[in-house]
């Protein structure tokens, strides 16, 4: 299985930067997709962003221009760099990942969360 670690959430004036990160560790075949998504209070957890081997990226309405997934595939590990941040912005970030167990078994796990506020 596969166990994520998330860092680099906190809080920040609007126009600031934050830069998350999302590192998978485990036992598995191969990872396929790393994404982001995020849930402010009373919403509905959304997508941020997420990187398909192989595909571009693929954002959010809301982040488009602003945010920016990479990833380090030696690593195991998926950044978001977000830039001008606004107050809509802050949520709790969760990391999501699409591993292979075999080059047949497809299945997904979840970080626990990093909190990202943005106020002045």
């Amino acid at each position: 299985q596969v166990q994520l670690v998330e860092s680099g959430g906190g809080s920040v004036q609007p126009g600031g930067s934050l830069r998350l990160s999302c590192a998978a560790s485990g036992r598995f075949f191969s990872i396929s997709r790393m994404g982001w998504y995020r849930q402010a209070p009373g919403k509905e957890r959304e997508l941020v962003a997420d990187s398909t081997s192989g595909d571009k990226p693929n954002y959010g309405d809301s982040v488009k221009g602003r945010f920016t997934i990479t990833r380090d595939n030696a690593k195991n590990t998926a950044y978001l760099q977000m830039n001008s941040l606004k107050p809509d912005d802050t949520a709790v970030y969760y990391c999501n990942v699409a591993f292979r167990l075999s080059p047949l078994q497809v299945r997904d796990a979840w970080g626990q969360g990093t909190q990202v506020t943005v106020s002045s």
